[in-house]
């Protein structure tokens, strides 16, 4: 009978463990799902107080009528190809930087072209 009782108290105690820890799930859903509605609840109080505000300020939006006007008009530049002089630079790199502004590539074969303003020795 000793036996027949351990087994019960031990039957009894397992039972009372078992339904302890379902009622601490069942406390902790409930407390879970108490959250979310208050969160749920805040969440739809804010977005009604922000369509309020946004049907105000739709509907003044709708009141208002253009008072300015904004005219867009071009800018016309005019840009001058510089011609590069020979102020410090040698005249085969004169020759390139003018080739360079035209957008040509220089003849390796071409001879030096003579400087604009410049003295050329007679023979």
């Amino acid at each position: 009978m000793s036996r027949a009782r351990l087994l019960a108290l031990a039957l009894l105690l397992a039972g009372t463990a078992a339904g302890g820890w379902f009622a601490r799930g069942w406390l902790e859903d409930s407390q879970r799902l108490s959250a979310m509605q208050a969160a749920e609840a805040a969440i739809d109080a804010a977005m009604a107080r922000e369509s309020t505000i946004a049907r105000a300020v739709e509907d003044r939006l709708a009141e208002l009528e253009a008072g300015e006007r904004i005219i867009d008009r071009g800018v016309i530049r005019e840009i001058e190809k510089p011609i590069y002089r020979r102020v410090c630079l040698e005249s085969d790199a004169i020759r390139l930087l003018n080739h360079a502004a035209a957008g040509t590539a220089p003849d390796p074969a071409e001879p030096d072209d003579a400087l604009p303003g410049s003295t050329v020795p007679a023979d």
